[in-house]
């Protein structure tokens, strides 16, 4: 069995033993098999790729990366620019968006994807390509969190979110757009996966270009909040902030 063979066989093993749910999908691939009248396809149970927990009500979504792909949307098509320059955010965001406006894609480990209107590029926050004042719509949302926690393969740094944060403010256009978004709460680091920012943090990191609207999603329930107030989110313990800056 070779590596890829034997990855997807542990993979399925580790499905199997994980998930106590496990005999009620046997129970219906054997109700599905004797109900089988024409083979139009093979049935073998090597190929079992059991998936339980989906049964459920209603369809589950992640609230941070469903709402603020969105609300960037949204905002991006009031902006209305000729072109569309994003940091590393969701790659659905910038794929979607690429349908209607060129978006260029940077990020520390560039994406191997081939769409028109979208160029996928290698770049580091910590010293992003562009020339001072030089980019009129610019997006980083869910990304800085992470700068300086290793996560990626990225370098060890406390401060490593401060200089992304820097580098963004440096290459915003006069008169330009930075839609920027971090989780909000309880200003805290949960190592390796994030920072959690306050209300107050962001605030004083963008002190220098002029908030033009903050929004909210709450962590429980609720579409997003927009023009949130500030006492909502110091409510919250893993919300998401979404700021639309100006320079």
């Amino acid at each position: 069995m070779n590596n890829s063979k034997m990855s997807e066989f542990l993979k399925k093993v580790l499905r199997i033993m994980k998930w106590p749910a496990i005999p009620l999908v046997l129970a219906d691939y054997y109700k599905f098999k004797n109900k089988i009248k024409e083979d139009r396809f093979s049935l073998l149970f090597r190929d079992f790729y059991p998936i339980p927990g989906e049964n459920t009500i209603d369809t589950g979504f992640d609230r941070h990366y469903v709402y603020h792909v969105a609300w960037a949307m949204r905002k991006v098509r009031e902006i209305s620019p000729q072109k569309h320059v994003d940091i590393s955010s969701s790659l659905y965001f910038a794929a979607g968006l690429s349908a209607f406006i060129p978006v260029d894609f940077y990020d520390f480990r560039p994406a191997d994807i081939e769409l028109s209107n979208l160029l996928s590029k290698k770049g580091d926050l910590l010293a992003l390509p562009f020339a001072d004042n030089s980019v009129p719509s610019l997006s980083c949302m869910h990304t800085v969190e992470h700068v300086g926690l290793g996560r990626y393969g990225d370098a060890i740094d406390p401060d490593g979110d401060l200089k992304a944060i820097a580098e963004l403010k440096r290459v915003v256009a006069p008169g330009g757009s930075l839609l920027f978004v971090v989780p909000m709460g309880k200003a805290r680091i949960e190592f390796n996966a994030h920072r959690i920012y306050s209300y107050d943090q962001i605030i004083s990191y963008f002190k220098d270009l002029n908030l033009k609207e903050f929004s909210l999603i709450p962590e429980r329930r609720g579409g997003i909040i927009v023009h949130a107030k500030k006492e909502q989110a110091d409510q919250e313990s893993y919300a998401c902030g979404l700021f639309w800056f100006t320079k």
